[in-house]
């Protein structure tokens, strides 16, 4: 049963899509289970349970009737936490698939013992934690 999962909403499905396509094959190893261009959703289960949806803004807007308000702007409302063995290695592979790094690999010992994380955001604007600990 998928108690809990993340939906991002983006405006750039095919861009995002692909991003989390190739990000979660290199970093755990999963492939899609729907990826649907023309209905704008991707989904990804991890051991059996929904680990993450990607789907378009757009659609999301129109099924709650909140398209004609403005997207969302300012600071950060959401992130993706995606816990990794390595912070450096994934952060470079992700990077490497067009990620935007914006804070580079660090400890953390101030969130917890052992933490390290990165932060980047992939091709639609979202927040993403790496984490090791």
């Amino acid at each position: 049963m998928d108690a809990l999962y993340p939906r991002l909403l983006v405006d750039d499905f095919r861009a995002c899509a692909g991003f989390y396509e190739a990000a979660l094959r290199a970093l755990h190893g999963i492939d899609p289970v729907k990826l649907i261009p023309e209905a704008e959703y991707a989904n990804w289960d991890l051991r059996g349970e929904a680990a993450l949806v990607v789907m378009g803004r757009s659609r999301m807007a129109g099924a709650v009737g909140t398209e004609g308000l403005p997207a969302p702007s300012g600071q950060d409302g959401s992130m993706l936490v995606l816990r990794v063995d390595d912070v450096d290695e994934a952060a470079a592979t992700l990077r490497g698939l067009g990620a935007v790094q914006v804070a580079g690999p660090r400890d953390r010992p101030e969130w917890g013992p052992g933490l390290r994380t990165a932060h980047l955001r992939d091709p639609g604007g979202n927040l993403l934690e790496l984490q090791s600990y």
